[in-house]
Parts: C-alpha cells; structure tokens; sequence
C-alpha cells in the first residue's frame, strides 16, 4: 500500500481543519460562509468514518447554518430592499471619514483617485442598514457622469452594490444624467455584469 493509501484520513482531518481556520480568516462574508461550509462536510465526513457522533452532529448543524446564511446573502444581492444608496454633499464628515478609514483600500482598486471630494463631484455612500457598505464619487460633464470612486468595503466584496446606484436606485436619472464612463485605471472592473459595454479600457453604460 501507498503512504496516501494508509494516510488518507488523517489527510482528510487536517485538510478540512486547516480549511476550518483559513475561512475564519476571510473579510468577505459570503466567501467566509462558503469556505466555513465545506470544512464543516469535510470534518463531518471524517468524524463520520471514525465514528465521533457529537462532532459529526455539531458539523452538521454548522453546514445548515452556514447554508441559510449563504442562501440568504446570494438572494440579497440583487434585492433592491437589501441595500440603499444616500446621496451626501461632498463636505459630508461621514464621508470623510470612509474614504480616511478605507485609504489605503481604496487606493489598491484605484490607484488614480487621489483627490478628496470637491463642489464638482456628486457623492453617495451605499448602506444596508445601519453599516457602509460603499461609496460612489462621479463627476459630472453635460448628461454624461465620469466615476472616479467605486468602492466598496471588504466585507462585502462579494457582492455588487454599484448596481443600485447605475440602475436601480434612480438617482442618476434625477439628476439628468444618460450616460455613465468608468475610470481607465480601474483594477478589477465588475461592470459587464451589470450590462455596461467596454470601449477600450473603459466601460460605458447608457441610461
């Protein structure tokens, strides 16, 4: 027999502990509640084998409540009710206060935001309930809004609140604006999804 053929269970023990530990590591909610999902079936099926019912009844409860959460967030993330953009002034201390915290974030995702909000930018923090869950700085030129913030937060990476802002929310048509241009310099630009076309580095959306 081979050393994985003798070893293969203590293999899956440490695997799915390990997984256990790194998915509590996780800033993303929804990245953190898949991961923690599959170390708990994997630690379910190793105490299964070895026959330690009390850890393979807790592992079980811990994959159903990971698994109502997940369901719950991936409905939400397209629920209008869910989340809700607060348009604010550009002097807003609260705003201020975002973008000092998430700095250094922010700057990872674009590297080319280097200005604070002024009196020509339109600013709107995304929160669902009571925590900030983004924010949104454009400029405005005629009926066209140039994006030059399109952050948001860590935790919930995983998910695309800028769509309340492009498409749904209706703030954007309010202040008479048709079209939408995104920064070159974007990292990790999302907008295909969210039916914006791509005109060389940049993303266009037509409202």
């Amino acid at each position: 027999m081979t050393w994985l053929e003798d070893h293969w269970l203590d293999i899956l023990g440490w695997g799915g502990s390990a997984l256990l530990v790194f998915s509590l590591l996780q800033a993303r909610v929804l990245r953190f509640r898949t991961l923690n999902l599959v170390a708990c079936l994997i630690l379910l099926v190793f105490n299964g084998l070895l026959s330690i019912w009390p850890m393979v009844g807790m592992n079980a409860v811990l994959a159903v409540i990971n698994l109502v959460f997940i369901v719950r967030l991936t409905r939400e993330r397209h629920d209008e009710a869910a989340f809700e953009v607060v348009r604010v002034g550009f002097d807003d201390e609260y705003l201020h206060h975002v973008l000092r915290t998430h700095e250094t974030d922010i700057h990872k995702f674009q590297p080319d935001f280097g200005t604070r909000p002024d009196e020509g930018q339109h600013a709107f923090v995304i929160v669902k309930l009571d925590e900030t869950v983004g924010v949104v700085l454009l400029r405005r030129e005629g009926d066209t809004a140039l994006i030059e913030l399109d952050y948001v937060t860590p935790k919930y990476r995983d998910f695309s609140p800028g769509e309340f802002v492009w498409k749904r929310s209706g703030v954007l048509k309010e202040l008479g604006i048709h079209h939408v241009l995104t920064s070159p310099q974007m990292v990790g630009a999302y907008y295909e999804h969210l039916g914006f076309r791509r005109d060389d580095r940049q993303y266009v959306l037509d409202l």
